[in-house]
């Protein structure tokens, strides 16, 4: 909602600049008095429209503005205020020129207008057009209080509408919603639990339904084989993302799995942490057990001097700082590997929440991802979440981290167990399972519940 400030000498001339700003259905919020003169907050009658649903009604038809207005001497009523003598002065040249001539007259060397619709004059008792609008602005004012109660009616009867909604498609495809419930119970998001469930086929029954949905969904992940291992493939890659993901000890595993399949010559480890107390000390230990030299570039000038020296390895990997994803040095990280030829691997923990996972995957969006490593895997009570973000990203999974053992606990992603884990089903017993109408009020919280309703075609 836009909402203006006016600042005049005067009320009448702040009620003047709020009707030639916002027009005569302007709507005041607020006015005060300040040194010097009168402050008065307004919105457009349009933009109060926006937030709160009101019955259709005509809209009004004004009168084109001359371009030149005549001075014309001020009528001020027996016991009139100063706002009512400006509303009279504004409204007697317009009724004046109306009555005067006719509504498609043009004179020599000035512009056609537009047919005026109230050509005769008003009766004596009725209130000037310009007066009516001023007191109207000043009678519709809206305090925030009752705007506060309209939307939290309003989301009253947005959930009462989604239960009557869920209960119908319930009755109509049991099948599809169960299975509605069945996701929302594992943790996906009502949007892709939304977009996976519109093309389910109305005729299956609950057991062939959920191999549809495990089907449509190991189609949607992108995942490397044994065959597109990045260890045997090399290049440069930094693992990046925000702390205790398991960054370090993830590059260990990748560096070990590299030594073991072409040897120690063939790596080279590079870490940008100089903040961590220890982290670069953290890295050389397991560089020298795997008898790998370790190097230390503290910005981009080292960086590119460094690559520059290692550009005949056969793989590097970099270990960087972990730091929050809301933290303004993410940036300065991304325009760091933004000048080298290095492609990032996002490492995401399975035991976060799917909004944290989101919010991570924009903060480093601007990276090179060539794809993530799904970490802690084997601490994670479920994988509905990750896995909804890696998908709705569409982020190529490179590895899976299910341990501190190096390098034993890194694997290729195996989709059968992943999904199985995602769509385990949680006990009745579980604080977290939703019960009766909670999986519609769930979609309506999220915005979601209408486009879900309207698909039941599917």
């Amino acid at each position: 909602m836009n909402v203006r400030k006016f600042i005049a000498a005067t009320a009448r001339d702040a009620l003047r600049k709020v009707k030639e700003t916002l027009g005569p259905d302007a709507i005041i919020l607020s006015n005060r008095g300040i040194p010097g003169g009168v402050e008065i907050m307004a919105v457009a009658a349009r933009d109060m429209e926006m937030m709160v649903a009101t019955p259709e009604r005509p809209t009004p038809v004004r009168r084109p503005e001359p371009p030149v207005r005549r001075p014309e001497p001020p009528v001020v009523a027996p016991g009139g205020s100063e706002a009512a003598t400006h509303a009279s002065v504004a409204a007697a040249p317009a009724l004046g020129r109306s009555a005067a001539s006719p509504p498609n007259s043009a004179h020599p060397g000035s512009p056609v207008r537009a047919p005026m619709l109230a050509a005769r004059p008003l009766p004596a008792d009725s209130p000037r057009p310009e007066a009516a609008s001023v007191g109207r602005a000043e009678a519709d004012v809206v305090p925030a209080s009752v705007m506060d109660e309209i939307r939290a009616l309003r989301r009253i009867v947005e959930q009462h509408l989604a239960g009557f909604a869920y209960g119908d498609q319930a009755r109509a495809e049991p099948v599809k919603t169960e299975m509605l419930r069945q996701m929302l119970d594992a943790g996906f998001s009502p949007q892709f639990a939304r977009e996976l469930l519109a093309g389910l086929p109305r005729e299956l029954e609950a057991g062939s339904a959920l191999a549809w949905v495990k089907g449509s969904a190991d189609q949607c992940m992108l995942t490397i084989g044994s065959d597109t291992d990045v260890v045997d493939r090399g290049g440069i890659y930094a693992l990046v993302g925000p702390t205790g993901v398991g960054k370090t000890t993830t590059t260990a595993k990748l560096a070990a799995r590299c030594v073991l399949r072409h040897g120690a010559r063939k790596l080279a480890l590079v870490t940008t942490d100089g903040y961590r107390i220890g982290a670069h000390e953290q890295l050389r230990i397991y560089g020298r057990i795997l008898g790998v030299p370790v190097h230390l570039a503290r910005d981009a000038h080292d960086l590119r001097a460094t690559l520059s020296d290692l550009q005949h390895t056969h793989m590097v990997l970099i270990d960087t700082m972990g730091m929050s994803q809301r933290d303004r040095m993410v940036s300065e990280q991304v325009a760091m590997f933004a000048q080298a030829d290095v492609k990032s691997l996002l490492l995401l923990s399975a035991t976060s929440r799917g909004d944290t996972l989101d919010d991570v995957v924009r903060a480093y969006a601007g990276l090179r991802l060539a794809g993530c490593i799904l970490t802690k895997v084997d601490e994670a009570a479920g994988l509905a979440s990750s896995l909804d973000v890696i998908i709705r990203h569409r982020l190529r999974m490179f590895y899976v981290s299910n341990g501190q053992r190096v390098p034993e606990d890194l694997h290729l992603p195996n989709r059968s167990y992943l999904l199985h884990r995602a769509f385990k089903d949680l006990p009745d017993g579980s604080p977290h399972h939703l019960d009766g109408t909670e999986p519609g009020l769930l979609m309506a919280s999220s915005g979601a519940w209408a486009v879900s309703a309207g698909g039941r075609g599917g």
